[in-house]
């Protein structure tokens, strides 16, 4: 009985170990796939909306703080991280399958690719700029006139970031109305 237990101890202990190991190298992955290189390592974005991006004030502002990529379409929570993350598979599917790897092509999908994110964001009350920027943090005394009159408005009515802020880092589609 004593070398079976220990058998036991020694598989339990083994088995703990490789866990550890597997989730380490997981999370590192996935946190490697948040990366600002990661993002553009594929032309469709480095051309497109990382380009866009950069004349943004997410990008370039007075106080210097910078959002990434990840900080916009990715939650920091594990659980819709993850989920984030099998979505993207799709993502990688459109690259491999060349169906945005030209200007041209990218311009004819960007009303689509942007109602689908600006409908995300909707449906999570703009989880992923909250991290950033919320209610209880604003001034609305330093804003200007207009900004305050329209913050505390949106505020008042419940409304999410989204609703109000697209094209705030990236170029609005053209709309064929």
């Amino acid at each position: 009985m004593k070398g079976r237990g220990r058998g036991v101890i020694t598989l339990l202990a083994i088995g703990a170990a490789a866990g550890i190991v597997f989730w380490g190298g997981f999370n590192t992955a996935m946190e490697a796939t948040n990366t600002m290189s990661f993002c553009i390592s594929c032309h469709e974005m480095r051309d497109n909306v990382y380009a866009e991006y950069q004349k943004s004030a997410h990008y370039r502002n007075a106080s210097g703080v910078r959002a990434i990529c990840s900080d916009c379409h990715v939650p920091r929570e594990w659980g819709p991280k993850l989920w984030r993350k099998v979505q993207a598979t799709n993502e990688l599917f459109h690259h491999l399958m060349g169906t945005i790897d030209t200007p041209e092509k990218f311009n004819e999908r960007r009303a689509q690719l942007a109602e689908h994110v600006w409908a995300t964001m909707k449906a999570n009350d703009s989880r992923e700029c909250r991290n950033c920027h919320s209610w209880d943090a604003m001034d609305f005394h330093q804003q200007t006139p207009r900004s305050r009159e329209k913050m505390e408005e949106g505020k008042a009515k419940g409304q999410t970031c989204i609703e109000c802020h697209k094209g705030v880092a990236h170029a609005l589609p053209k709309r064929d109305d």
